[in-house]
């Protein structure tokens, strides 16, 4: 029972991420991202993810792949988006 009250949490936490790669990956830009925040929030989903499954095998173990996968894909956005911001930079000061 209590895992459905895990999944609703990673659900709920989770819905937003999707939303976040789309627009990263639109704007170009890493404003209003911050690195540390990724990185802490990737590190806790892969720890949530191997807690499962090692620990407790579940069905919930594809909501932290999910989110996992989500969070992974806006941090490699990140960097693709501030390599574009520092081309520009440079481009422009020429």
């Amino acid at each position: 029972m209590s895992e459905i009250f895990e999944a609703v949490m990673l659900i709920c936490f989770g819905v937003s991420w999707p939303f976040s790669v789309i627009k990263s990956y639109r704007s170009r830009k890493t404003g209003g991202k911050s690195l540390a925040f990724l990185i802490l929030i990737f590190i806790g989903y892969v720890s949530g993810l191997i807690g499962k499954s090692i620990f407790n095998p579940s069905i919930v173990i594809l909501v932290y792949a999910c989110n996992t996968f989500f969070v992974g894909c806006d941090l490699i956005l990140y960097f693709r988006n501030r390599r574009i911001e520092r081309q520009l930079k440079s481009e422009n000061t020429k």
